[in-house]
């Protein structure tokens, strides 16, 4: 069943993180991940939200994300992100056949 990741980053250190961007997406590829949005300004409509920046990726299943997630690859990169960003990484599980 296809997973979502929802992170939700405050910046920290914006050049630290921005060294993680730049090898980002190659490693996302070499998991089989998709990035489906990453926004900077994202238009609230209700609440309200304190951060700078979220992403949405997807993964077909939480084995395929946590392949990547733990990977010596994304791990590498990820200390970057850390040194960068304040996030929160929410694992969202999709719903099988469409029902709600």
């Amino acid at each position: 069943m296809t997973v979502y990741v929802v992170g939700q980053l405050k910046f920290t250190d914006l050049a630290a993180y921005e060294r993680y961007t730049a090898h980002f997406r190659g490693v996302l590829k070499q998991f089989g991940g998709t990035l489906l949005a990453a926004d900077g300004k994202p238009e609230i409509i209700e609440g309200r939200w304190d951060r700078d920046k979220i992403v949405l990726l997807s993964f077909s299943d939480a084995t395929a994300f946590r392949g990547f997630y733990e990977s010596v690859q994304y791990q590498e990169i990820a200390k970057d992100r850390k040194a960068g960003a304040d996030t929160l990484m929410l694992l969202v599980h999709g719903i099988d056949g469409g029902g709600g």
